[in-house]
């Protein structure tokens, strides 16, 4: 008898190979390759079936739009990054590190959405029904309309699914949920795509809105195939240090909304509580008098939140002096180094430069360079920088200061905090709307930057640095 066409699938990153290899070509993990039967297809494609009318190609001005129907979490923070609420029959997927919080927000939500007359399910496959109910009673989560299940069978999760036919359903974690007709480990590849799959069935055709909770990997990106996020409708990341109080939920995709939005909420001992204002959170600690603090504000989104940025240069003792970034790219910090000693004149070539975003918040965007300019040359020079001052922009390799987007939103948020003075790019101000009461200084080269905010020009070490005394 012929032996049956099979694949192999990496369980770390779900590709496929023909033959079976000790280490996956893609993803370099070591035995993670499985035996699949292949499918053949069964039907050509001149076979495949006569149109319907649900198939049936129309052009794309005659499609009918209607606006989704949204549910309000009763959390605006959450609201704010799903683009309004929760739509029936969508797919959300919400990953997140072990002990962030993920299940205490999904149970607030539950609890808030049963509280308006929703029914609500909460199945769990990582912890027992009466670990749920404690939790719930603990933070003060009970009600009625939430209904919770303590299962790892795929099909038993779906025919409760089916049977109740809640508005809201919670899977908590598609890597415990198993597929009994499929021949794999709980989480591996072919385990996700099955589950989600059945899921994602489950969700259009009862109109159930249904959120998934991922696991993710050392890297912080969601473990399982890169399939898992294709299929979702909403793939939100639950960010921040589980050490500290403040947590934010990020948007990455988003059909039915925009993406890169965030919300900020802090843990506290009833869950999670909403941050309305988060720039003023993070900057209530702020240190009047030190000397290498920078503020910058950037853009989460659509929404502007100011950040304290924080530098300490000394003289190093060792040959090859350190570079170290929390909260900013490494390689960035180390660019912005070499722009302020070549084209400003700073001597940082026998300096270790320690660079903080404080809050535990990572900035990736280019609008924070010129506040981290501005905070080395204030620690480099001892010389605390104006405490109602704000600096926006990016600094290219010639020392020029390169427009950003969403200027205006920036310095209106700056405004509303107290914030008096901005050091911004010189481009395209007049056509901005700026606050009257802050004082604008517009600038070209990182130069005239560094003279405003620390004051006399460093001296250039190797001469190659002219400018006024």
């Amino acid at each position: 008898m012929a032996r049956a066409k099979v694949k192999f699938v990496c369980d770390a990153c779900g590709a496929e190979q023909a033959r079976w290899f000790g280490k996956c070509p893609d993803c370099a993990a070591w035995n993670t390759l499985v035996e699949t039967p292949l499918v053949a297809a069964t039907r050509s494609v001149t076979s495949a079936g006569v149109l319907t009318a649900h198939t049936r190609p129309e052009r794309m001005a005659d499609v009918a739009l209607q606006e989704e129907a949204r549910v309000a979490t009763g959390l605006s923070e959450l609201d704010r990054v799903l683009g309004g609420g929760v739509v029936a029959g969508s797919l959300i997927l919400l990953g997140g590190d072990p002990g962030i919080g993920k299940s205490t927000l999904l149970l607030q939500v539950s609890h808030r959405l049963a509280c308006q007359g929703q029914q609500v399910l909460y199945a769990s496959g990582e912890e027992s029904a009466r670990q749920v109910r404690m939790r719930a009673q603990r933070l003060g989560l009970e009600h009625p309309n939430l209904w919770v299940q303590a299962e790892t069978d795929l099909q038993q999760v779906a025919a409760a699914i089916q049977s109740l036919k809640p508005d809201f359903a919670v899977v908590d974690s598609i890597q415990a949920i198993a597929d009994p007709d499929t021949s794999a480990l709980p989480g591996s590849v072919s385990q996700v795509r099955a589950a989600t799959g059945t899921f994602l069935r489950l969700a259009k055709e009862a109109n159930v809105a249904i959120c998934l909770v991922g696991h993710v990997t050392k890297e912080g990106t969601l473990a399982g195939p890169r399939t898992l996020e294709h299929m979702v409708d909403t793939v939100l990341y639950f960010e921040g240090d589980r050490y500290k109080a403040h947590r934010m939920v990020r948007c990455v995709k988003n059909r039915f909304g925009a993406t890169q939005e965030v919300g900020i909420f802090e843990m506290a001992a009833d869950g999670l509580n909403e941050v309305c204002n988060p720039s003023e959170l993070f900057l209530a600690e702020r240190s009047v008098e030190a000397s290498g603090s920078a503020i910058v504000a950037t853009m989460e989104g659509t929404r502007p939140l100011l950040l304290e940025i924080q530098a300490l240069v000394g003289p190093s003792a060792l040959s090859q002096p350190r570079r170290l970034a929390t909260g900013v790219d490494h390689n960035r910090l180390v660019q912005i180094l070499a722009v302020l000693e070549k084209r400003v004149g700073l001597s940082l070539g026998k300096m270790d430069a320690y660079l903080n975003v404080v809050g535990g918040l990572a900035i990736d965007e280019p609008a924070a360079d010129l506040a981290i300019a501005l905070a080395v040359a204030s620690s480099l020079r001892d010389k605390p920088l104006a405490h109602h001052l704000v600096a926006i922009g990016e600094i290219g390799l010639n020392g020029e200061i390169r427009a950003v987007s969403g200027l205006e939103a920036r310095l209106k948020e700056a405004a509303k905090l107290g914030f008096t003075t901005a050091i911004v790019p010189d481009h395209h101000l007049a056509r901005l709307n700026l606050p009257p009461q802050m004082k604008i200084h517009s600038v070209n080269r990182l130069m005239e930057a560094i003279l405003i905010a620390v004051g006399a020009q460093p001296i250039a070490p190797s001469g190659n640095v002219s400018g006024p005394d």
